[in-house]
């Protein structure tokens, strides 16, 4: 049990000043205000054993790639063809894949969620498609992928939902995978046998860590498939890549008559626990439809404009009472406050207008931080038991949850002489990382004074792995 005392706090009831936090077994077990220390039924607040000036809830990286953090940077030339796109950066990805081990992914799985966790993100799910050999042969331990991710949130300290991917086709007409892809590739039955082997793996994990599935995307799988994965796991999260490029779009409408959020909502009960990944290809009968079906969209707005993927319409979708979480996906730049103002930048560009994701009584800063918190925590399934008015509560500050907080450095320029959702506006539109002081993951204290506890050995295992890797990847 440790107790945290900060000078003001974004709680699940708003800005409060001088609490304390009791934490027990990495959850919240109690909070102590101004207001309840002073009741004549509460036991006086005790001397805590961490003070900071400012705590928030801290979010989820909904959507990572670990292995692609290796390329961060490496695919800004201009290939042959004179245009670049989405389709085109999927080569060099590819020929990192030839040449990836366990202990490369390892490797740079750890300094992923290392960054993710200096960032302010509390944890991480992390869509896992690289399972075989680089010629598509399993290897003699299905699951030696998966345990390079689980050994690294290990080590890290990071909340993880491992997310295995199922990948059978290489387009709609179920052509066979590529050569760059047949490391992802399952049948139905080798899928099911990887799960169950990934699900082991996530057992001797924390107990905050899970399982979801993750059907790849809709070109990807069969509609057998589809259907398949959906049932296996009813309760889990279930995470997709759609409507992500207009090429993509225009082959799902080729092959079922329907765009692809359309044509999803029709065929599956697309609900809460359903997590569409990137959606910024859709009309706005698509947009309206998919807000009012409780699921989660999942924008990772970095590498959404690095891969030129669009603009996610933002504001007629939260308009329409629609739930977004944020994620790093290619995790070329893993920056949580500049995610944000992407996103929000995004929007006003489109549009010519000012503070576009702001509340009807909320700034830009805190509507994204709080809806960001409880998409994500929905989406990874993070909630940890709290339950408030009957409803789940998560991504918050609140008894019951998941002991996910990050700290701020109220000294900082950015911050000095402000409160309130100033705080948020501040961090996310003129601030970067420097400003994070501390962030526990289910309240274990894994970054202090802005350092991970153990970057020092993650980022010389890091170093080691990548200078080979790059040298075979890039010749």
């Amino acid at each position: 049990m440790i107790t945290i005392a900060a000078d003001t706090a974004l709680t699940e009831d708003g800005w409060q000043q001088n609490i304390q936090l009791k934490i027990v077994d990495d959850k919240i077990d109690t909070i102590i205000t101004d207001a309840s220390a002073a009741s004549a039924h509460h036991v006086q607040a005790a001397e805590a054993d961490i003070h900071v000036p400012i705590l928030l809830p801290a979010p989820c990286n909904l959507h990572s790639h670990a292995f692609q953090r290796a390329m961060a940077g490496l695919t800004e030339f201009r290939g042959s063809h004179g245009e670049d796109s989405f389709w085109t950066w999927r080569q060099l990805m590819y020929r990192f894949l030839d040449v990836l081990s366990p202990e490369d992914v390892q490797a740079i799985a750890a300094l992923v969620q290392m960054e993710m966790l200096e960032a302010g993100y509390a944890a991480i799910g992390e869509f896992h498609y690289l399972h075989h050999q680089a010629d598509g042969t399993a290897y003699d331990d299905l699951a030696v992928m998966a345990a390079a991710i689980t050994d690294a949130a290990m080590e890290t300290g990071i909340g993880l939902t491992l997310l295995p991917v199922l990948y059978q086709y290489g387009g709609c007409d179920q052509r066979p995978l590529e050569a760059g892809q047949r490391r992802f590739g399952c049948a139905l039955d080798q899928f099911y046998q990887l799960h169950d082997a990934s699900a082991k793996l996530i057992s001797d994990l924390p107990a905050d860590a899970s399982i979801g599935v993750a059907p790849h995307s809709l070109r990807a799988v069969s509609h057998e498939g589809l259907m398949a994965v959906a049932a296996m796991s009813p309760h889990a999260p279930f995470h997709i890549h759609v409507a992500e490029q207009q090429a993509e779009v225009d082959e799902i409408k080729a092959h079922t008559g329907a765009r692809p959020v359309e044509w999803l909502l029709d065929q599956v009960q697309v609900n809460a626990r359903f997590c569409l990944i990137h959606a910024t290809q859709m009309v706005a009968s698509e947009t309206e439809a998919l807000a009012k079906s409780g699921a989660v969209v999942g924008l990772c707005p970095i590498t959404e404009s690095n891969l030129g993927d669009g603009i996610f319409d933002g504001a007629r979708y939260m308009a329409h009472g629609g739930k977004i979480g944020i994620g790093s996906d290619s995790n070329i730049r893993i920056a949580l406050a500049e995610e944000l103002r992407t996103l929000e930048y995004s929007q006003r560009l489109r549009d010519k207008k000012r503070n576009i994701m702001a509340g009807e009584a909320t700034s830009v800063g805190r509507h994204l931080w709080e809806a960001v918190n409880a998409g994500g925590h929905q989406a990874l399934a993070r909630h940890g038991g709290a339950i408030r008015s009957g409803a789940i509560r998560s991504g918050a500050i609140c008894s019951g949850a998941w002991a996910d907080l990050i700290a701020l450095d109220s000294k900082a320029l950015d911050l000095i002489h402000i409160g309130g959702d100033r705080i948020l506006d501040s961090f996310i539109i003129a601030g970067d990382q420097s400003l994070v002081t501390d962030v526990w993951s289910a309240g274990r204290h894994m970054v202090i004074a802005g350092r991970h506890i153990h970057r020092d050995r993650i980022t010389a295992a890091y170093a080691s792995q990548v200078k080979s890797l790059r040298q075979m990847a890039l010749s």
